[in-house]
């Protein structure tokens, strides 16, 4: 399946991961753990057949605090994969930061959000039009990575989005869910 190009590349939806696909649990890295946020997978399907890309951006501090490794977040992604492909859909890519400013060997990137790398690095490898995208996210740094990259960011109120959105700069749109944030795209 080839995805159609729209303006000067690809038009994608980030997604941030915990909180926003899945029901928040502190550093999430095991299959048996995974609780999908109700609506996210037909979410997915929906941006799937639209023809947007959907890739995942998220911050995974818990490789850098040594709670788990980037192999158990390679494995818990091809379990996600699994089970989305049963249910018809499909992430077509993940990016996330292993890295936490205060443990680990690196403590300064460009990748971990409110930085903009992961999505910067996501366009450059996909050929994603950042003007014509969006990420969707329950954080204030899953917003500030999105206008950091030049993208349309949405809040969503699950996971700590609910919590968050007083903190918000001006102007971002807040949604119940990831299935109102598909929703409202889509509707556009």
């Amino acid at each position: 399946l080839k995805l159609p190009l729209w303006l000067n590349g690809e038009v994608a939806i980030f997604i941030d991961r915990d909180g926003t696909l899945n029901v928040e649990k502190n550093y999430l890295h095991l299959w048996q753990d995974w609780e999908w946020i109700p609506g996210a997978v037909e979410a997915i399907k929906r941006f799937n057949a639209a023809g947007y890309l959907v890739i995942v951006t998220s911050n995974q501090a818990g490789v850098a605090r040594g709670l788990y490794s980037e192999a158990d977040i390679d494995a818990l992604h091809r379990q996600v994969d699994a089970d989305l492909q049963r249910q018809g859909g499909q992430i077509d890519a993940y990016y996330y930061c292993p890295h936490h400013p205060e443990h680990g060997a690196v403590r300064d990137c460009d990748c971990r959000k409110p930085e903009p790398g992961m999505l910067l690095q996501a366009a450059r490898e996909h050929e994603v039009d950042l003007a014509s995208s969006y990420m969707i996210g329950d954080k204030v740094s899953d917003v500030e990575a999105g206008l950091n990259a030049g993208v349309i960011p949405i809040l969503v109120e699950t996971g700590y989005g609910a919590g968050e959105r007083n903190e918000l700069p001006p102007n971002v749109l807040v949604v119940s869910d990831i299935a109102a944030a598909c929703g409202w795209i889509l509707e556009l």
